[in-house]
């Protein structure tokens, strides 16, 4: 019983981390209704972005504390997400309002091979570290039920915890804020919107810099435990499934999503792996979500789309 338990809350962290990249999916589609293939990239940019000043700012500044060079970076790297955020607005997507959602879809894949190349340009391309303080030492738990404990991973715990506070603060601004009501209505019709007022434009900007801070927070997160490097941009793809499975709407749904994936892989690869020579855990997702398409497209959570004619 207990392995089981440290493989299932193994697979639950996992799954809070691929959570944090699926809620980025989720914030622009609600927003512009678009597919954002650059969400990978764009957790790769920010998490070279705060890696980098984190090594920089001690050089410029002489700080020897290595939190308030974390907490400058951090917040030097989310400036520079709401510059990105900005810029993409002012010089892509105004110039597409009303255009069809393939239109859309084609702008986010030119942003992220021009982020990766602008990333590599400003930042380099090693292999770099970010060190935010996470304890690293494994502890054992429930020791008193189970012979020898249950071994879990501080990091992990703080991750999950982090990924957890950023799904309800989002949560909640999507359903209690007038802005996030705003975003809604945008995601719902272009041109209604801007018929009853709701700058659109504005309202871009604003969850792309949402979607940044996501993107920053999970490549901190990522490039903590696996180091900063260009495979990180990979991480849409395994975010993919979770999104598919939750529904492109739902911010509670990519949460849910994530952990649902995250301890089926785990589990399956531990349990059944064996019997069949393992990699489950590296298809496990995709062949979830083709079943969730095939029964429920829109997801679990995913509001449902009628059509009438």
């Amino acid at each position: 019983m207990g392995f089981f338990l440290e493989t299932f809350i193994g697979g639950l962290m996992t799954g809070m981390l691929y959570a944090l990249v699926a809620l980025g999916f989720v914030l622009i589609f609600k927003a512009s209704s678009v597919f954002n293939f650059a969400q990978g990239v764009m957790v790769l940019f920010a998490a070279l972005a705060m890696a980098r000043l984190s090594e920089w700012i001690p050089q410029w500044t002489g700080l020897d504390n290595k939190i308030i060079a974390n907490v400058l970076a951090f917040i030097g790297a989310a400036l520079i997400m709401f510059a990105v955020a900005w810029l993409i607005e002012r010089l892509v997507l105004r110039h597409l309002v009303n255009q069809a959602e393939t239109t859309l879809l084609m702008a986010t894949l030119g942003i992220a091979y021009f982020l990766e190349g602008v990333g590599q340009s400003l930042f380099g391309s090693d292999i770099y570290k970010i060190d935010i303080g996470m304890p690293k030492d494994p502890i054992f738990v429930l020791d008193k039920l189970f012979e020898g404990g249950v071994l879990l991973n501080p990091d992990d715990l703080i991750s999950a915890g982090i990924a957890a506070a950023l799904v309800v603060v989002l949560a909640l601004f999507f359903q209690k804020t007038t802005t996030g009501r705003a975003l809604r209505a945008v995601a719902d019709d272009h041109q209604a919107a801007q018929s009853v007022g709701i700058p659109l434009a504005r309202i871009w900007v604003i969850v792309w810099c949402v979607a940044g801070v996501a993107a920053l927070v999970a490549g901190m997160v990522w490039g903590s435990k696996l180091g900063v490097q260009f495979s990180l941009a990979t991480l849409a793809l395994r975010a993919l499934p979770v999104v598919i499975l939750g529904g492109l709407t739902s911010v509670p749904g990519a949460i849910l999503g994530g952990l649902i994936i995250g301890v089926g892989e785990k589990v399956s690869e531990v349990y059944l792996g064996p019997y069949v020579g393992g990699g489950i855990e590296i298809w496990f997702a995709y062949v979830l979500a083709l079943v969730v398409l095939l029964i429920r497209p829109q997801g679990l959570f995913g509001e449902k789309i009628i059509d009438r004619v």
